[in-house]
């Protein structure tokens, strides 16, 4: 009986964790596909939800903040791109999107420093780097004359 017991307790326990682990993805899709619809706010809750299943999935976090960057939300933009390097140092939409506000915020120490990072790990957007460091030279000469 005692046999039996442990043997059912196993299974119950990893139908729940498939089911659990299964749950995550169709948040996660389901918020993409919200997303790719222009439809923020349902997107933004199905990637809320797919965190509660998955605090670790930093892609649900990525999403978020290009959320909150589409609704003018920096703030918020800026916790979810922290959480996704957080988990995913070597994101490099997020280190993009990070240097971008930093850029806006004329944290121009931050921008070279996450600018080495992003040349570190850069695959597909290493284009970007260089027209934000064009930006930056540009600004730059202008704050030392003022």
């Amino acid at each position: 009986m005692n046999k039996i017991f442990k043997l059912s307790l196993f299974f119950y326990l990893i139908i729940n964790l498939f089911n659990t682990l299964n749950s995550n993805e169709k948040f996660f899709n389901s918020g993409l596909k919200f997303f790719e619809e222009k439809k923020y706010d349902d997107a933004k809750f199905m990637f809320e939800r797919s965190i509660v299943f998955n605090p670790k999935n930093s892609n649900s976090y990525l999403y978020l903040a290009k959320i909150y960057n589409i609704k003018e939300d920096q703030k918020k933009e800026e916790k979810n791109l922290e959480a996704t390097l957080l988990i995913e140092p070597d994101n490099e939409e997020a280190i993009l999107m990070s240097m971008k506000i930093a850029l806006e915020k004329s944290n121009y120490k931050k921008v070279k420093d996450l600018s080495k990072t992003f040349k570190q790990v850069c695959k597909k957007l290493c284009d970007e780097n260089k027209d934000i460091l064009e930006t930056l030279a540009n600004i730059e000469p202008k704050n030392n004359e003022s």
